[in-house]
């Protein structure tokens, strides 16, 4: 999840299968570890003092800008009703701390935050943490056994990201003042133990309290009083969906810990809510309510940075190495409605669309297309299934598409006009097979109905992507459209899966398993919130899931994983769209910045921190912050 521009995901590694048994161990259930990793050692050993980019004498001082796109009306980023502010996420964001950190320069590895080592049973049954005595909440009070049993409760039962990911968690039992044991349904499940360190602790103290005006508090509903939290910030004021400033709490309990040195080095970070994009890059030009900018715009990169202040060197252009894999980004179509059911019409709406042309004449060349859910990792499947993959996969040959056995997956390539006539009159075949014609310059059904299909968005950026499918769709007689909706709106509509199409980003990690089944399960299909957004149902996916989550080793996860994404693109869940191996940022030229940066990430922007003498340069010629 991406918050202003302090946010740069998401990662992959490749390793042998044997890391796999050497990174979550197989070992004595006695051993306490401290680091933990699914694909093997991390590089930092059990020695881990520092990330070894960042500057451990960085000073601390000055305040961040950013902007964030429409409003918020939440300080609780855990449900599913209201939009939480600018600097929160349910995985804690600024406020809180989680039992552990994921690492910034690995994939799939997590350092010890709140807690300062965990151990679990040789069959993986269960996971112990242990809570640092260190560890605080902004009053002073220390973090218990009791507010981690508290927090996994409340937010498995309320919070539909964490009820899915701790789904196989019976139950958090305390087994000593300090010790907490996560108990699960099931056996060999390898990835459990990780992910427990993934849990935000909440303050039970202050959730079942009552605020000042005798009110008890309610962890299920929305809120603007500024919560108690444990991390490096805190909410020093806002305005109701118009800006919020975060203050860096000068002691902070885990400034010290390794994965905190040389970061969070901002002493206030303030976010201002603007409605229109447009509106928000006129800002970043003029100075002093922007610093950093993560650019998304491919026109925008190649044309509109010439402004005064880049030209001038007060601004920096620069691309950031991202070597983590990428995402999944396309046209979600969604099954709930009875127009995508038919695999060939969604087979058919991706012959459709003309990515070259898009590229050629809207994004300068600069984007690849996306054909695997695992991009550019040792995930994405490749050529025929061979091997432990085709193993995998014939048990299920009489229920998916023949294809998977016998063609290697290919998209569409418009490159010449004749391509073009080829692959829209094969789209016109295919609805045709599926029991569509086109009549009178219409696709209509046996019962004369035309075929309707609208892209929900909410910015510009929306309008560039969609509108030359849109023109493509209507040749062939579809009635295609897309609609703008404010932020808000759209965020309900995309909950709810109120929509026939929209642009989704699927982000996996180097170590794809329990959270699979929140992207493609049956059970996710009709849990607002999640993210199966095409709303998938198929037996066969489900199975592929729990084989992947399952996997005896890192060999056998590749095998896994790569029959899991040969079944998902060959049912045409999604028409895909493109992706680029690097991360776009512009910022003002009031940082300094470590010289390496971790390109699993692309850049981590709390390793960066403010030159006064840059920022009064530019104080003096632009006018100070806003």
């Amino acid at each position: 999840m991406r918050t202003g521009a302090s946010s740069f995901l998401l990662g992959r590694a490749g390793l042998a299968a044997a890391a796999l048994a050497i990174g979550l161990g197989l070992s004595s259930a006695d051993e306490w570890r401290t680091t933990a990793s699914l694909i093997g050692t991390s590089k930092y050993g059990s020695d881990f003092k520092r990330y070894d980019y960042v500057n451990p004498n960085a000073p601390k001082g000055g305040t961040l800008y950013g902007t964030a796109s429409g409003a918020f009306d939440s300080f609780n980023p855990f449900i599913v009703r209201g939009a939480a502010a600018a600097g929160l996420s349910y995985q804690g964001g600024l406020l809180y701390d989680m039992l552990m950190a994921k690492a910034t320069d690995e994939g799939s590895t997590s350092h010890p935050l709140i807690a300062e080592a965990f151990r679990h049973p040789d069959d993986f049954s269960s996971a112990t943490y242990r809570i640092d005595p260190r560890a605080r909440w902004h009053d002073g009070k220390p973090i218990t056994v009791d507010d981690v049993i508290w927090s996994f409760n409340v937010l498995k039962e309320h919070s539909p990201n964490f009820s899915r990911y701790f789904g196989n968690v019976t139950e958090a039992v305390a087994v000593s003042e300090r010790e907490v044991e996560f108990r699960f349904d099931q056996k060999g499940n390898r990835e459990l133990p990780l992910i427990m360190g993934d849990l935000v602790v909440l303050p039970r103290h202050w959730w079942e309290g009552t605020d000042a005006r005798g009110k008890k508090r309610d962890i299920t509903q929305p809120t603007l009083e500024p919560p108690l939290g444990s991390g490096p910030y805190r909410i020093e004021s806002f305005t109701p969906g118009s800006d919020i400033v975060w203050a860096r709490v000068n002691d902070y309990w885990a400034a010290e810990l390794p994965v905190n040195i040389g970061r969070f080095n901002f002493d206030r970070r303030k976010y201002v809510y603007i409605q229109d994009q447009n509106a928000e890059w006129q800002a970043f030009t003029k100075g002093g309510f922007e610093d950093i900018r993560a650019e998304n715009s491919s026109r925008r990169w190649a044309t509109e940075y010439n402004f005064p202040a880049l030209r001038a060197g007060d601004v920096i252009k620069r691309e950031f190495e991202d070597s983590s894999g990428q995402p999944m980004q396309g046209f979600a179509l969604n099954l709930r409605r009875p127009q995508f059911q038919d695999r060939r019409v969604r087979q058919a709406l991706t012959l459709a669309f003309d990515f070259e042309s898009m590229n050629r004449k809207l994004f300068f060349g600069f984007n690849t297309r996306t054909d695997s859910y695992f991009e550019g990792q040792e995930f994405a499947a490749t050529g025929l299934p061979a091997g432990k993959e085709l193993e995998l996969l014939t048990p299920y040959k009489d229920r998916l598409p023949p294809e998977v056995f016998t063609k290697e997956f290919k998209l569409p390539v418009y490159d010449s006009p004749q391509a073009e006539r080829q692959y829209l009159r094969g789209a016109v075949e295919l609805f045709a097979a599926a029991g569509w014609k086109i009549s009178g310059g219409k696709m209509l059904n046996d019962k004369g109905e035309q075929f309707r299909m609208e892209i929900l968005g909410n910015n510009p950026t929306d309008e560039v992507i969609s509108t030359s499918f849109v023109e493509s769709l209507r040749r062939i007689g579809i009635d295609a459209s897309l609609r703008i909706v404010d932020p808000s709106q759209y965020v309900n509509r995309y909950r709810s899966f109120d929509f026939d199409s929209v642009t989704a980003v699927f982000s996996q990690s180097s170590s794809p398993g329990n959270e699979q089944r929140d992207f493609w399960g049956s059970a996710a299909a009709d849990t607002p919130g999640s993210r199966n957004l095409m709303g998938i149902k198929d037996p066969v996916v489900d199975a592929l899931i729990e084989r992947l989550i399952f996997a005896t080793d890192r060999e056998d996860l590749i095998a896994a994983t790569r029959a899991l994404d040969r079944v998902l693109l060959w049912n045409y869940y999604v028409v895909p769209q493109w992706h680029r191996p690097v991360v776009w940022m512009a910022y003002w030229n009031k940082f300094g910045i470590p010289d390496k940066q971790p390109s699993y990430i692309g850049a981590d922007i709390e390793s960066w921190w403010i030159d006064p003498e840059k920022e009064s340069a530019l104080a003096a010629k632009y006018g100070g912050g806003n």
